[in-house]
């Protein structure tokens, strides 16, 4: 699936992923390939991301996830 992790300055990530992992409001949230659409709020905590190139790991300290048709968008 395709993951972007968006700024307002910049994009810190954009790729293929695996596995995302971000920090819920109400606790963490493992998103996989074919996930039902979905948008939710992020809390401070840790992101991280997983390919077959390896783990990638963000600290985030809020935000939002949008998941649609294998795309994921995090606004942070």
């Amino acid at each position: 699936m395709k993951v972007e992790i968006l700024t307002p300055d910049k994009t810190l990530f954009s790729g293929d992923a695996d596995v995302v992992t971000v920090p819920g409001i109400n606790g963490s949230l493992q998103i996989l390939e074919n996930h039902a659409p979905m948008i939710a709020n992020l809390k401070k905590g840790s992101l991280s991301i997983k390919s077959k190139d390896g783990k990638q790991q963000f600290d985030v300290t809020g935000g939002l996830v949008e998941v649609l048709k294998n795309n994921v968008i995090v606004l942070v």
